[in-house]
This record gives structure tokens, sequence and C-alpha cells, in this order.
């Protein structure tokens, strides 16, 4: 890895989803799991290879979520944290985690019972970080205020292929 740098990051970080306008979003670093994954609720396939779905932005508050349109990147089979197989339909994004910039596939998921709404797995970290498991919000430092933490506004839409 010749030139490159890799940054430090904790064991949780807060990324950003500027295309869902989502802001502030805990997530757990997770270097066990291979892929990325969201808590997502009312998952719909539209045809077409589309699907919408909504992101929770706050666990106490359930009226926080936004509605979202995107391209079905793939199917697959994941095995959960609990050795469970499921299968999973996957979406790619732009995160901003501090100032890194990364094209992530997530997985679509329940998470409802977890304490992070989105897990952050080695392919999302690969060539680009270093993680501290004895540190947290080290690319974030401040955390937000609730006001601005997540987009509050009770539905959004993406036109086809912004995601």
């Amino acid at each position: 890895m010749r030139g490159r740098r890799l940054r430090v990051i904790g064991a949780a970080e807060f990324v950003d989803i500027p295309a869902w306008g989502v802001r502030g979003l805990a997530a757990k670093v997770d270097t066990g799991a291979r892929t990325s994954a969201l808590h997502v609720e009312n998952v719909q396939e539209l045809g077409r290879g589309r699907v919408r779905f909504d992101v929770r932005l706050h666990r106490r508050l359930p009226e926080r979520r936004i509605s979202v349109e995107a391209v079905i990147r793939r199917r697959g089979r994941v095995r959960s944290s609990f050795g469970q197989i499921e299968p999973r339909l996957f979406v790619t994004v732009v995160l901003h985690i501090g100032p890194v910039r990364k094209r992530v596939e997530l997985g679509l998921v329940d998470r409802k019972h977890m304490l992070y709404r989105m897990l952050l797995g080695r392919s999302a970290l690969t060539a680009s970080f270093l993680v501290d498991p004895g540190k947290r919000f080290l690319l974030t430092r401040e955390v937000p205020s609730s006001a601005s933490r997540a987009v509050s506004a009770p539905s959004r839409s993406l036109r086809p292929g912004s995601a």
C-alpha cells in the first residue's frame, strides 16, 4: 500500500449517506463481518431491479425515517450474527466516514434489536482504514446534536439511477 495513508477509526463511527439525506448515523465497525448492513423497514421490490425501503433515522423515534428507492446491486445469502443463513438484497451507495468517501455495498436487513442501525464490514474498510477497537468516533469526534444527526423529512424518494 505504498503512497496510501490509512486512517485510524474506532469501533464505532458516524457516517453520512448524502444521496439519501442521511447524516450522522452511528455505525458499528465490525472486522468480523465481510459485508456492511443497514437497518431498513418496509422493503418492497418494485420490479425492473429496484427496491423501496424506509431508513429509520433514530432508534427511539420511529417517525424519524426516510423512504429511499434504489437499484438492487445483487442478491445474496448471509450468515446473521445469530448463525442463521438469510437471503439479503444489496444496494450500493457512497458513504462519508469523516473525510473519507467510499462506495459501499449495503445489505438491507432488520437490525431493530441491535444497538447500531448500521454495520460496517471488512469490504467497506479495506484499503482505507485501520481499526482501534478500544476507541470510538475517532474520525467523527464531535457527536452531532440530535437536530442535525439526520434529516427529519418524513419521506425522500430518489430518481432512478441516482442511488
